[in-house]
């Protein structure tokens, strides 16, 4: 299948505009590849403190220098459900390679938090600036110049992120990203949503609404909605990081275990000693990156990667925009139906067929550069086949040709819409996201009066005490990556979509973060510039009337712009002494160097 013009534009695009910089990179990457292992090089008392602590048989192979070595990078912890399985992961992958005739040592470990515990909570200030921790503590894992190659482990949110970032810096070295997988389905998603809005209505108690909870978050695994713990697993495997298949297996599993074993195997023959050197830094070009985009869009995956896929992509020195999202959006149909964008969750897209039939309808489709490398074979083909065990080991079968449910998943040609799941809007506002996937047509344009709110508390208080009863266009504004670290404002969900449901025409604009499990109502997020630095959404004032057009692209406030651009700005971002506690503290270098949401919200140049 050709592939579809407007991906070729893009891609083309991307590369050109990228050129300088990637250029610069690569010659960084090609002046890191040494004659054989860098530990080669090191003086004797360095390569000693490097296997010190091995066994008999590692030390001698790690003395002879021609025995790849293979760095494992760790987010394990066993209070988040996701990263708990990754606890025997270090045992099983020494194992396997071991038996394939290589080494393996734990290069070090990177903090894994979690959006959904710190959800409205002071620690969630902290949670964007966490992928930039994650990736400086890869860097440091791998900065020993002992190993060949690199097994990442890790599966959430800006965690994934960070991982690869920090690889990045290490480009000459070959990846694989090790997933987890998915905990068993639990309470239904759409009984979960019916919950939190009773709550939100004050119609249930607590105890009911953590009841609710605890039966949907249950037990070892990733959440199973569609956020972006899973856009991440999703994302690793259509850009060529993980073996085919990988995302979804559940864990404690032989499969799961099977894979684990055989990502092992694999980075051994991608090393500078084997046949199949695949550098990361080479791996990941602008058609890997112009590959994930169209797989989010397809998916009506989470916001947070138009932060996330621009910062990976300049730690490459591929430079990626929104206007990217936005063109190719138009050309891309979504092809699944997944919580919050409906009612099903990554198990049952699983079962009807998964990655392996999604990626093979997008590239039937034209709609990804089916000759981009990955770690799993020569091209993106081989993700088209799916994993099973057969004695013991894994080994890959063509995936069903047709969906096993098309609530779920569907074809390219019998799409759930004829374009993605996300867009762009501007105006006088700025640019800023917006999901419209678990929109509905009708709700997606909104002129009402606004009403300014500087932090989610104050809404939630305004729509307690019935002030918001009307239609509104709240704005929620010095909620940015300068101002308090961009937090996700998922708690601002259930009391809109209770307004929303009494027949209001309901709004948010932010300059805030929704990720994944942006719900039914329309929400303009990472709006850029923020407030914090000057961006219009300082100058808005209760009972503006905004107008927000999904369909059309628009974000404005439609006051004459001599007057508009006269005012004085109001509100403001914390203060470096509001901003303490819970280690806030520690990130204010962050907040004083930290980029636009729309450059990917990182602190790195």
């Amino acid at each position: 299948m050709a592939l579809h013009p407007v991906l070729e534009r893009v891609t083309q695009r991307i590369a050109e505009r990228s050129a300088a910089r990637r250029t610069a990179y690569l010659d960084r990457v090609s002046a890191a590849r040494t004659q054989g292992p860098a530990r080669g090089g090191m003086g004797c008392a360095n390569l000693a403190h490097g296997f010190a602590a091995c066994g008999v048989q590692d030390k001698l192979w790690l003395r002879g220098n021609a025995t790849p070595n293979i760095a494992i990078v760790s987010a394990y912890n066993d209070m988040l459900s996701a990263h708990q399985p990754l606890k025997d992961y270090p045992d099983i992958l020494k194992a396997a390679i071991r038996r394939a005739g290589g080494t393996a040592q734990f290069a070090g470990g990177v903090p894994a938090m979690c959006d959904g515990i710190t959800q409205g909570r002071a620690g969630m200030e902290l949670s964007l600036f966490s992928r930039d921790v994650v990736a400086m503590a890869t860097a440091v894992a791998l900065s020993h110049d002992m190993f060949d190659g690199a097994l990442l482990l890790g599966v959430c949110d800006k965690i994934v992120p960070g991982l690869v970032i920090g690889a990045l810096a290490f480009g000459h070295l070959p990846v694989i990203l090790v997933p987890a997988g998915p905990m068993a389905s639990g309470l239904p998603n759409a009984q979960k949503a019916r919950v939190r809005k009773r709550y939100a209505a004050g119609e249930i108690g607590r105890d009911e609404l953590l009841a609710a909870e605890a039966a949907s978050y249950h037990s070892p695994g990733t959440c199973t909605f569609y956020g972006t713990a899973n856009s991440n697993q999703l994302l690793m495997e259509v850009m060529g990081l993980h073996l085919p298949g990988a995302s979804f297996v559940p864990p404690g599993t032989p499969l799961r275990d099977g894979l684990t074993e055989a990502a092992g195997r694999r980075i051994l023959k991608l090393t500078d000693l084997a046949d199949e050197y695949t550098p990361i830094g080479e791996l990941l070009d602008e058609r890997a990156f112009a590959n994930a985009i169209t797989a989010l869009l397809a998916t009506g995956g989470s916001t947070n990667h138009t932060l996330h896929l621009v910062a990976m992509a300049a730690a490459a020195g591929i430079e990626l925009t929104w206007d990217d999202f936005d063109e190719l959006s138009k050309v891309t149909p979504l092809l699944t139906r997944l919580y919050p964008n409906g009612t099903a969750d990554v198990n049952h897209f699983h079962a009807a067929g998964g990655t392996a039939f999604l990626i093979g309808e997008l590239i039937d489709a034209g709609l990804l550069h089916e000759d981009a490398r990955t770690v799993g074979g020569a091209t993106l083909d081989a993700y088209r086949k799916a994993p099973r065990l057969d004695g013991g080991r894994v080994v890959w079968d063509e995936a069903p040709a047709e969906s096993g449910d098309t609530d779920v998943l569907r074809p390219a040609d019998e799409p759930f819409d004829t374009h993605g799941g996300l867009h762009t809007v501007s105006g006088n506002l700025g640019r800023a996201v917006i999901k419209v996937s678990a929109v509905r047509p009708e709700h997606r344009t909104v002129e009402a009066p606004a009403r300014v709110f500087e932090s989610q508390e104050a809404l939630q208080e305004a729509f307690a005490a019935g002030e918001l009863d009307r239609d509104v266009v709240a704005v929620v504004r010095h909620q940015g990556p300068r101002a308090n670290g961009m937090p996700e404002l998922h708690r601002l969900t259930p009391p809109l979509s209770v307004l929303q449901d009494r027949g209001f025409r309901v709004a948010l604009v932010t300059d805030g973060r929704m990720s994944g499990a942006s719900g039914a109502v329309p929400a303009a997020i990472h709006v850029s510039p923020e407030a914090a630095a000057g961006g219009p959404l300082a100058r808005v004032r209760d009972g503006d009337i905004v107008r927000l057009d999904a369909d059309k692209g628009l974000l404005e406030v439609l006051v004459p712009d001599e007057e508009f651009d006269a005012r004085i700005p109001g509100g403001a971002a914390p203060s470096a002494e509001e901003w303490t506690g819970t280690g806030r503290e520690l990130f204010d270098a962050f907040r004083r160097s930290v980029a636009a949401a729309e450059l990917g919200a990182g602190v790195f140049a």
